[in-house]
């Protein structure tokens, strides 16, 4: 004989009942003479409503179709499932191998011939009580978003710890973290480069180590509660049997609790994060990119050459020659030769060394008429749009403080350019972040 035990909640008081029905089948079995023990299977489980994650359960099952049991006992019907049809299923798959369960609470023996016919009636209001739970949980849980009562997992919230009376505190060294992955991201980097950087200068996440993931920063970016803010209901479970969630778009109601905390992130920093992330996302999808933030430091400006003739992008080609010294990294439109062998643009290419001087030729028309463009970027502040308004202060700051250079520099190019347009081999526009357009001929 073997027994299964369960207990649905995590509860310190269930868990003394799981405990209890260990001891109470181990002492049960090995006291009766009839009854040898084969094994007590026990699963602490969320959930009783399916049998997908029980382990002790599955594994239960295996040792009875190897021959392993004759006989199993459990406390009761919803201890075994809160499904009516896992439940029959189960019940009827064993009673083929010869193998019964018995209900000690029903007092019901899955092989007598009455026994099927109970399970089913019991089976069925176990599991109606299920969903009664399920609905009266849910209940609760939408009386207290709708009270503006914010319960929040921060052991897993980089920034935030708790009080002793539960309230979300500021973790001052994480909170410095989140304030530079924010400012990193308006400073033109991508999530992937964030992680990598952070994972090259070993800044701890929010388990103290040393890995970052270019979705958590994305995620991170998007966090309302990085600005004092909660919104509640993002997900609900939508079949209460299988546990399984949905995203809600609108299918029941969310709630925004303003100043629910305090805020790592200014109001104005955070909005303009989710502008930048939306206008990245439609520049990639206005040009067919496949990857926003595709551009890295060791390739600037990937996804970011557009043709002048057919708007599609410029890929990095390399110019082969049987003399190593002529062989170079040239730039082409992508749609040149889309149909293999006729040419469908009719755009030239362009040397990869002529778009890092264009570069550098744009910066320094900026700082020798700095005091007309620092005129120009102070209007832009008073601006509605938030995302221009950070951009005009990030221009004035690069631009003042800088003398002309020489050589290009990877990270004033990700603050300030947008895209660079090839007309033909002697004429590219620049446009920048702010929307300004720099006309540079004769390359």
């Amino acid at each position: 004989m073997a027994a299964y035990c369960r207990v649905s909640t995590d509860q310190l008081e269930q868990l003394s009942s799981y405990e209890a029905q260990v001891e109470y089948y181990t002492n049960y079995i090995n006291n009766h003479p009839d009854y040898e023990m084969v094994k007590i299977y026990a699963d602490e489980s969320l959930s009783g409503t399916s049998t997908k994650k029980r382990e002790q359960f599955k594994k239960m099952v295996e040792d009875c179709k190897a021959g392993k049991i004759d006989m199993i006992i459990t406390k009761s019907i919803s201890r075994f499932s809160r499904n009516t049809l896992d439940c029959l299923n189960y019940v009827r798959m064993l009673k083929e191998l010869g193998i019964g369960v018995v209900f000690e609470k029903e007092q019901i023996n899955s092989l007598d011939g009455k026994g099927e016919v109970l399970l089913t009636i019991l089976s069925s209001l176990a599991q109606d009580e299920s969903r009664s739970i399920s609905e009266n949980s849910t209940w609760g849980i939408r009386r207290r978003f709708e009270q503006g009562k914010v319960i929040v997992n921060h052991n897993k919230f980089l920034g935030y710890d708790k009080d002793s009376e539960g309230n979300l505190i500021i973790n001052e060294k994480q909170a410095k973290t989140v304030r530079r992955i924010y400012t990193d991201y308006l400073n033109g980097k991508g999530a992937n480069r964030i992680a990598r950087e952070l994972e090259e200068e070993r800044v701890p996440n929010w388990n103290g180590e040393y890995t970052w993931y270019e979705g958590s920063i994305q995620k991170m970016l998007s966090n309302e509660k990085y600005q004092g803010q909660a919104l509640l209901q993002k997900t609900y479970t939508i079949d209460y049997l299988t546990k399984k969630r949905a995203k809600n778009n609108g299918e029941v109601p969310q709630y925004l609790v303003e100043d629910s905390h305090p805020a790592i992130i200014d109001e104005e920093t955070w909005e303009a994060v989710q502008l930048e992330m939306k206008r990245r996302k439609t520049f990639a999808e206005t040009y067919g990119i496949s990857k926003v933030d595709y551009a890295s430091v060791d390739n600037p400006f990937a996804g970011r050459v557009i043709c002048g003739h057919c708007n599609s992008i410029f890929g990095r080609k390399v110019w082969n020659s049987n003399d190593e010294l002529r062989r170079r990294l040239i730039w082409r439109c992508n749609s040149k030769y889309a149909v293999k062998g006729k040419k469908s643009c009719e755009s030239g290419h362009i040397a990869d060394k002529v778009l890092y001087q264009v570069f550098v030729n744009v910066l320094n028309t900026l700082v020798e008429h700095k005091d007309y463009f620092i005129e120009k970027w102070k209007k832009q502040i008073e601006e509605e749009d938030v995302l221009k308004r950070v951009v005009a202060r990030r221009f004035i700051e690069i631009v003042k403080c800088i003398q002309p250079i020489k050589q290009f520099d990877v990270d004033l190019y990700f603050k300030m350019v947008e895209k660079m347009t090839v007309v033909d081999e002697d004429k590219i526009v620049v446009t920048l972040l702010d929307g300004l357009e720099v006309e540079v001929i004769g390359e």
